[in-house]
């Protein structure tokens, strides 16, 4: 017995560990060549027959599979045609990431150990791995195509011969290396720097960079707020040069220019912006013709006549792309003489303009258009709420005659018939837009009351009344018709567009299901059906509990908006054809436009695409970036204010629920913090993600997306904008 043991025992092979991947590793990092199992025996490090042997047995079944392709006799490469994607990686705050393909319904889920060095926001190919039944396409990052970002903000730590960086940014897996060589003379412990990330050497854990400034005390105002700006890449100082190039700026009004546009100093013409505003880039204008109909004037800063192609001032003024606007600054796109000065519309002065004037029956149907340069004078300029006085009493009285910007309230008979007949069609024409499936989003905007040291003493909410909307009304008129007037034009000319595409069915669904909870229903069915049902939504939410939380997911419901040459039209606004033009100061889109308005009215021939796409794209770039660093600005204030308020109990809604917590939204002050499931002492919770709620495992206690729920404040971290809060309980139950 013994004997015939001896001779069925079997010699022991060592099998290949993970050998498919490294086959797919090596013929990925060779793609340009074909490789046999030789090359790849010689790569793998082993020379034995049973070795050789398994690499081209895996070799069939990857051919067999179409992985890779033999494209002769023995010789392989790689099949870059089938399971291979490129995308935009979204990176969670759990160290694993989904790369976003164009075209894709579903996103591809890239787990931690497969980013293989990518970072969020970077464009990168993935190649999908698995895809089972049910799930998510899986799958592996196999090249970085383009970095997002090289520059971070982040804490420094010192050691005696070196120092790392911790990213601020709760997506950023890794922390960064700073050789002892990299590292500045001011660059102390626990400061805030700027840091470029140099490379990532093979087999390192962390990348390597250095400093290239330092921000100052971590959770200081101040150093917060330029880290917000740093992270994004945006810039805050104007160089030297180009302040002294546009002070040099002749801004005077000439006679001979005057002589090259269309002079219509002598009609009525008036401002209406916010009543802290500094620049106002746009200006109405408005006549009673003979036939009975108006005539409307859309007056845009003439800021093209300044801003000049090849120029240190435009090149700067389109690296920067837009203006921020932080919760305590603006950061301008151009230099205050140009921004404040020259091209702001500013009451009883002469301005270059560059306009959008129309005739305009009672019906508000335009019957005529005229585009062009203009001179114009301002005759008044008022706050929305002192418009909004004139809308609801029909009269320009106001108690003490002072008006909201601190100056005499300038109204006169022919103003106020002025707004009172603009405050009538603007509601026509918003009229006519909702009936031709325009989604209206009039989602209420938090903002801060400051003291003198930017401190955040009090929260108030901004509304969009009758005044705001009878702007939008004629800003959007005058970006619609541009549009469509050279859109329309044979041959096809270049233009920037503001297009904004249509929202994905998946986007659609989950929204469906989540206000659901809520018992509200949405029609999908068609384009039309969807704009009306979401219209209906949001109508029904106003003055509700989850209004804000409803309104944000309803937004991000929305493709995003981006500037483009080829145009798709506005979703959002049911135009066929929009554009940007009414805002030049802030937005440099819109001077893009104005010097292709012109080169067109002039007769000249089609610009070059190309370089407008690459301008187009670049604005886009800008002006995500412009936003993050505000939604950052006002999170960092958020977190600043509660910090003053963590003995205090608040009422919130449950706005979000997740695996590890459940979001809150504070609804006197639209604070949002996170109640960590560890947090909960009266049960252990765990995630219903079907029904967007926890449940206590032993109480069978639910809380639910939309509840309301009480809440003090456990932690408010300003270096990392979060705010952590202690949950007291329902709503229910605290008040009986």
């Amino acid at each position: 017995m013994a004997k015939r043991r001896s001779k069925s025992k079997k010699k022991r092979t060592h099998k290949i560990p993970g050998l498919s991947k490294k086959i797919l590793d090596i013929l990925r990092s060779n793609a340009n060549q074909s490789i046999n199992y030789k090359q790849i025996a010689a790569k793998l490090d082993v020379n034995d027959a049973n070795s050789r042997n398994q690499i081209i047995k895996e070799l069939a079944k990857l051919s067999k599979g179409k992985q890779i392709i033999q494209v002769e006799s023995g010789k392989f490469q790689i099949n870059e045609r089938v399971n291979y994607f490129t995308g935009i990686l979204d990176m969670t705050t759990r160290k694993d990431g989904y790369v976003v393909v164009e075209d894709q319904e579903q996103d591809i889920y890239v787990p931690g150990n497969n980013l293989n060095r990518a970072l969020d926001g970077d464009e990168v190919k993935v190649y999908v791995y698995r895809s089972r039944r049910g799930r998510k396409p899986e799958g592996e990052v196999v090249e970085i195509l383009k970095r997002k970002k090289e520059n971070f903000v982040g804490v420094l730590h010192l050691n005696d011969n070196f120092g790392f960086v911790e990213i601020q940014n709760p997506k950023m897996y890794t922390d960064i290396f700073i050789p002892k060589e990299n590292l500045t003379k001011d660059a102390k412990n626990g400061l805030v720097v700027l840091v470029k990330m140099e490379g990532w050497p093979e087999k390192k854990d962390s990348p390597t960079g250095k400093i290239l400034e330092v921000l100052g005390e971590a959770g200081e105002h101040e150093t917060e707020m330029q880290s917000i700006l740093a992270s994004n890449g945006l810039p805050t100082d104007f160089p030297k040069e180009v302040e002294e190039f546009a002070n040099k700026l002749d801004t005077s009004i000439q006679e001979k220019e005057i002589k090259k546009r269309r002079d219509m100093r002598d009609t009525l013409t008036f401002t209406i912006d916010p009543k802290d505003a500094k620049d106002f880039d746009d200006a109405l204008s408005f006549k009673i013709l003979e036939n009975g109909n108006y005539e409307i004037g859309i007056h845009i800063a003439d800021v093209s006549h300044y801003l000049q192609p090849g120029t240190i001032l435009d090149e700067e003024a389109y690296e920067r792309g837009t203006s921020i606007y932080l919760v305590d600054r603006v950061v301008p796109m151009l230099p205050e003489v140009l921004s404040n000065n020259a091209c702001s519309l500013r009451p009883h002065e002469e301005k270059y303009t560059f306009s959008a004037v129309f005739e305009i029956n009672k019906k508000a149907e335009v019957v005529n258009n005229w585009f062009g340069r203009t001179v114009t004078y301002s005759d008044a300029r008022f706050a929305y709420e002192e418009a909004q006085h004139i809308i609801e009493t029909k009269r320009g009285e106001i108690p003490n005659k002072i008006s909201l910007t601190g100056k005499l309230y300038e109204t006169t008979p022919e103003i106020v018939d002025a707004v009172l007949t603009l405050d009538r069609l603007a509601k026509k024409m918003r009229t006519k837009r909702m009936a031709s499936g325009a989604i209206s989003f009039d989602k209420v905007e938090v903002k801060f009351n400051l003291d003198e040291d930017n401190e955040p003493i009090g929260v108030y909410f901004k509304t969009s009344q009758d005044a705001n909307k009878l702007i939008e009304e004629f800003m959007l008129l005058a970006n619609k018709k541009v549009s469509e007037f050279i859109g329309k034009q044979e041959p096809q000319k270049t233009f920037v567009y503001r297009c904004h595409d249509e929202p994905n069915d998946e986007k659609l669904a989950a929204l469906e299901n989540v206000v659901g909870k809520f018992g509200y229903k949405l029609n999908l069915k068609d384009r039309k059906a969807v704009s009306k049902s979401l219209n209906g939504l949001l109508k029904d939410v106003q003055g509700k509990k989850e209004q804000n939380m409803v309104d944000t997911l309803t937004i991000r419901t929305m493709s995003k908006a981006y500037y483009s040459t080829q145009n798709i039209g506005h979703y959002g606004l049911a135009f066929d054809y929009y554009s940007h033009f009414t805002s030049p100061i802030r937005r440099y889109p819109d001077v893009m436009a104005h010097r292709l308005l012109q080169r067109y009215l002039d007769g000249k021939n089609s610009a070059n695409e190309e370089d407008y796409e690459q301008r187009c794209n670049h604005c886009s770039d800008m002006e995500m970036f412009a936003t993050n660093a505000e939604r950052d600005s006002i999170k960092y204030m958020q977190v600043k204010f509660m910090q003053d308020h963590q003995n205090e109990q608040f009422l919130g809604v449950i706005s979000g629920v997740t695996e590890w917590g459940i979001y809150v939204e504070i609804e006197q002050n639209k604070c949002e913090g996170m109640v960590r499931l560890r947090d909960i002492k009266e049960d252990h919770f765990e995630f219903d993600q079907e029904n967007f709620a926890i449940v206590g495992r032993n109480s069978k206690k639910v809380y639910q997306l939309g509840d309301e729920v009480y809440v003090t404040v456990k932690n408010a971290d300003l270096v990392k904008r979060h705010l952590d809060f202690n949950l007291i309980g329902a709503r229910e139950e605290v008040e009986v």
